[in-house]
């Protein structure tokens, strides 16, 4: 078969792909406007998460820790996260939304953070808080198992499941962005704009690109507020962009209360944008304006003076989340460009029934390997020692070094990009995304063109 689904044949895992569920979830919390998430575990499940968002972002975001220590991994811990509650809320008066975070160490232990919630909501919270309206939300996110992309999706589903509610008469398109950037999300909200349709947009993330003010600076949070959640649940349909981080959330609403539902795939590229405003038009009702017309007709033409000449047979490795590498894959296949390997960083079971890989294994006609529960290292033996070629990687910033050892250009997509500035506003959904990918790629092979001497006389008669 030239196109193989296969699991990595080493049981450890060298240069990870992908961290931790409990990342997930505390990325999912601060989407939301006034939300502190309170992540039951050692401190550095924290620090570390905070330090990994903000090398990406640049910005400072507020996320807080039970703070166990080796006496909880003994006896128990559940007081430190009424502890944690009540200093959390005492210090900031704004927090209405406090998600509580499970690790690997409070799940093996065995503390209860569901029971605790509901002391809290009978104690604490009616006796000294009775005041203000405080959503305590236990999310289960162990980190011996899945990744910070299932962590993601288990905390958007426990998110959903509290606060959605069916007596709203304000009734939108629920959008559920998935782990997507500023930039992202700007040209989403652009294109909803464009078709004139009233969405929910979970998570607005579009102020994670914080200001700097004259009355200081400030902590960057998303802009989705409680009433945004609860309207989850009266909207005329949900568009999911990515499965494997909101589907969870999107198959609850279809199935609770009846909303038409639409999960993905991710508009990147052309043919996936397509789709994106076809289901939009499906569900809303409203037509496909001319001034998306036009804007696709220039994202073809940007496309068409670059890929034929420049990345058609381009050989190309691909990593990051799920979502993101098929849909990747497919914009690189739409281009005439041959991705070999994909890899998919975590222990999900269910890509081998994944309809999009099934079709990669249906129609492509040449060798590809797609990995699963994979790991940079798979990337590196095989360009080092199994003589794979390659002209291009596309992948996040933790694959710089297989790709300077390498001598292969690295296009750099994905999360977390902590090695080149402001890629978090460029978008890479939508036609606008289609183009600025296909340049980007184009960029970094013109640049290899010129260092390696390969044809560079090109450049100059193109």
């Amino acid at each position: 078969m030239p196109c193989e689904l296969k699991e990595k044949k080493r049981t450890g895992v060298i240069n990870p792909i992908f961290t931790c569920q409990p990342a997930g979830a505390q990325y999912a919390s601060i989407g939301i406007k006034d939300c502190i998430a309170i992540v039951h575990g050692g401190q550095g499940c924290v620090m570390f998460v905070r330090l990994w968002f903000s090398q990406h972002y640049k910005e400072s975001f507020e996320l807080a820790s039970s703070s166990v220590h080796e006496d909880g991994a003994v006896f128990g811990a559940v007081q430190r996260v009424e502890q944690a509650v009540d200093v959390l809320l005492m210090r900031y008066p704004y927090v209405k939304v406090v998600p509580i975070i499970s690790t690997c160490s409070t799940e093996v232990i065995g503390d209860d953070i569901d029971g605790v919630v509901n002391k809290l909501n009978e104690g604490l919270l009616k006796e000294k808080y009775a005041d203000r309206d405080i959503h305590l939300i236990p999310i289960h996110t162990p980190s011996f198992k899945g990744s910070h992309v299932s962590g993601y999706n288990v905390a958007v589903e426990a998110i959903i499941k509290h606060f959605a509610k069916n007596d709203k008469k304000d009734k939108k398109l629920n959008l559920l962005t998935g782990w997507q950037n500023p930039g992202d999300v700007k040209t989403l909200k652009h294109l909803l704009a464009e078709m004139d349709v009233d969405a929910n947009v979970i998570f607005d993330i579009e102020e994670f690109d914080a200001p700097l003010m004259p009355d200081g600076n400030h902590v960057a949070h998303g802009s989705t507020t409680i009433d945004d959640l609860e309207n989850t649940g009266s909207a005329i349909g949900t568009i999911a962009l990515n499965n494997y981080e909101v589907g969870k959330a999107a198959h609850y609403l279809e199935e609770t209360f009846d909303i038409p539902t639409k999960i993905g795939p991710a508009p990147i590229g052309i043919r996936n944008t397509d789709t994106f405003l076809q289901n939009i038009k499906e569900l809303t009702g409203k037509s496909i304006p001319e001034s998306l017309v036009k804007e696709r007709g220039i994202a073809l033409d940007a496309i068409t003076d670059v890929a034929h000449m420049f990345l058609a047979d381009k050989r190309v490795a691909i990593y990051g989340h799920p979502d993101l590498v098929i849909g990747l894959a497919e914009f690189c296949l739409d281009l005439e460009m041959k991705p070999v390997l994909l890899l998919l960083g975590d222990d999900n079971t269910t890509y081998t029934e994944e309809p999009r890989i099934k079709e990669l294994q249906n129609n492509v006609d040449y060798d590809m390997e797609i990995i699963m529960n994979a790991d940079l290292w798979e990337l590196g033996d095989r360009l080092q020692n199994k003589g794979l070629k390659l002209d291009l990687i596309l992948g996040h910033s933790k694959g710089r070094f297989i790709a300077m050892d390498s001598n292969v250009p690295l296009v750099r997509v994905g999360f977390p990009i902590f090695d080149r500035a402001g890629f978090y506003r460029q978008p890479i959904v939508g036609y606008e995304g289609a183009m600025i990918l296909a340049e980007r790629m184009a960029n970094a092979w013109f640049t290899d063109m010129e260092y390696t001497k390969n044809k560079e006389w090109l450049l100059s008669m193109w």
